[in-house]
C-alpha cells in the first residue's frame, strides 16, 4: 500500500484505547474553583437560636460587679435597682472611676435582644470595654457530640405546701 499510514498484513485497524487526560484535568480544577468561590456564600443567610453556653467557666474574681437587665427591663447594679437616668453614674461610683473594671452583664431570658445591645452601646461610649455576658451552664446537646443528660423533675419552691 503505497502512501498508506500504517500497514497492516490482517487488514485490522486498532484503535487508541489511551485517554487524554489533560481535558479532564482542567474541568476538575474549574469545579474546584467554583466550589471554593460558591461555600463562603452559601452560609451568609442563617436563622440562628442562641442556646445556652456550654463552655468552660471562668474563675469569678473575688466580687463581680453585676449588672442585670430583669423582665420588666428594669437595670439592677448589684442588689441594687437604678433608674436609666442614674445608670452611668452609679456604674461610675461603684467602679469608682475605674473603666477597666470587668462588668458581667447578665438578661433575664424574654428580654429583647435590642434592650441588651443598648446597655452595652451605653457602657462602651461611657468607657467600659471590658463587659462579660452572663450565661446559664448546660449540658452539651447530642448533635453537638456529647450525651444529652436526662431533665431532672423540678423541685417545688421551699416554703409551698
Amino acid at each position: 500500500m503505497a502512501g498508506g499510514i500504517r500497514d497492516s498484513d490482517d487488514g485490522d485497524d486498532d484503535e487508541m484505547s489511551e485517554i487524554n487526560v489533560t481535558p479532564f484535568i482542567d474541568v476538575i480544577l474549574v469545579l474546584l474553583i467554583v466550589f471554593m468561590v460558591a461555600a463562603p456564600l452559601s452560609t451568609v443567610d442563617i436563622a440562628v437560636q442562641l442556646p445556652a453556653a456550654t463552655a468552660k467557666p471562668q474563675p469569678r474574681p473575688e466580687k463581680p460587679i453585676y449588672v442585670t437587665i430583669k423582665a420588666n427591663l428594669e437595670i439592677a447594679i448589684g442588689e441594687d435597682t437604678v433608674g436609666k437616668a442614674m445608670f452611668l453614674s452609679t456604674v461610675a461610683r461603684v467602679t469608682n472611676g475605674n473603666r477597666d473594671t470587668r462588668l458581667f452583664l447578665r438578661a433575664d431570658k424574654t428580654v429583647p435582644y435590642g434592650e441588651l445591645i443598648a446597655v452595652l452601646d451605653q457602657l462602651r461610649a461611657a468607657g467600659y470595654l471590658k463587659v462579660g455576658l452572663v450565661a446559664l451552664e448546660a449540658v452539651r446537646p447530642p448533635e453537638f457530640g456529647a450525651p444529652a443528660a436526662p431533665a431532672a423533675p423540678a423541685a417545688p419552691p421551699a416554703g409551698n405546701p
